[in-house]
């Protein structure tokens, strides 16, 4: 499993972008690491799936409300992947008003969760490999800060407690 001090592993996640421009195609679009992530502090936070009751109601909801003191914090972007396709997670960014505030990044083929050890297997309830409930804080490509939620839980990924990490 990827730890604190670990480069990111290069993989492609996908974003959907709702307005053509110049260099972004309407749809989805690659996001290719580490060039996303060169010379940027990002807070990253992961999940099992869009639209699921603690994803929707608690997880990605408080990272949108606390964009700002992430960003007066020094983070850069906020990134939100999970193991969807890229319409499924600009729906969900739409649905969420994320814009401008959350990018919501597809992981489709789990490549980012399998790569780094962050995955969980829902496949007895017929949904598959799915990332596991994570928040990390990547500097440059190198991971500053990891929370790891054990057992699918939700204690430790929330934006609270990364953003009071990053603030010391």
């Amino acid at each position: 499993m990827i730890k604190v001090g670990d480069k990111l592993p290069a993989c492609t996640l996908f974003e959907y972008i709702d307005v053509e421009t110049e260099g972004c195609s309407l749809g989805p679009n690659p996001v290719t690491l580490p060039d996303a992530l060169q010379g940027k502090t990002i807070a990253l936070f992961g999940l099992p799936g869009a639209f699921t009751p603690t994803c929707s109601a608690q997880h990605a909801p408080g990272y949108i409300a606390q964009a700002d003191a992430f960003k007066a914090a020094g983070v850069d972007e906020i990134w939100c992947v999970s193991v969807n396709d890229a319409f499924v997670m600009g729906a969900w960014g739409r649905q969420l008003q994320a814009a401008g505030k959350v990018r919501m990044l597809a992981d489709g083929s789990a490549d980012l969760a399998k790569a780094t050890g962050l995955t969980l297997d829902l496949s007895a309830k017929g949904l598959g490999l799915r990332s596991g409930r994570y928040a990390m804080l990547v500097k440059d490509g190198v991971v500053t800060v990891l929370n790891n939620e054990e057992g699918g839980g939700y204690a430790v990924s929330d934006a609270d407690t990364l953003l009071k990490q990053i603030k010391g």
